[in-house]
């Protein structure tokens, strides 16, 4: 049974290979093939950066090129701190997790993360209230 489904497998591989050149049938028979635009990794549309989701503004490539190095874009934007809070935030990274020396990027960065992800007045959810408890057997 094993041998079979080994052999089935392989099969499906090579026909998969063979049959795939590249190329898809039009309609009318001949091969037309395939083309993968070469998008530019920094194009903005409706003023955010492609690639990252990132709000286009002031400070955006030295985020960008800073940050999305170690952590994902959405890890950045969800980390709605105060200009304090990312130095002192930075500091740690610096001290602990090798992060490089910013320079004046420190700055520019920051600047642009307060602006355009700026710290929520509202926290964590309200209180829940009214809840029905349930004993467990």
């Amino acid at each position: 049974m094993i041998v079979v489904c080994v052999l089935a497998l392989i099969s499906g591989i090579v026909i998969f290979y063979v049959s795939d050149d590249g190329t898809d049938i039009e309609e009318n028979g001949e091969n037309e093939y395939t083309t993968v635009p070469n998008d530019d990794p920094d194009r903005i549309e409706d003023g955010i950066h492609v690639r990252t989701g990132l709000v286009d503004a002031p400070g955006l490539q030295e985020t960008v090129n800073n940050c999305t190095n170690c952590h994902s874009a959405k890890l950045v934007m969800q980390n709605r701190m105060s200009a304090e809070r990312w130095h002192a935030t930075i500091r740690w990274m610096q001290e602990t997790q090798n992060l490089w020396p910013l320079g004046e990027n420190e700055d520019i960065i920051v600047d642009y993360l307060v602006t355009n992800y700026p710290p929520k007045e509202k926290g964590r959810r309200e209180a829940l209230t009214e809840v029905k408890w349930f004993e467990l057997q």
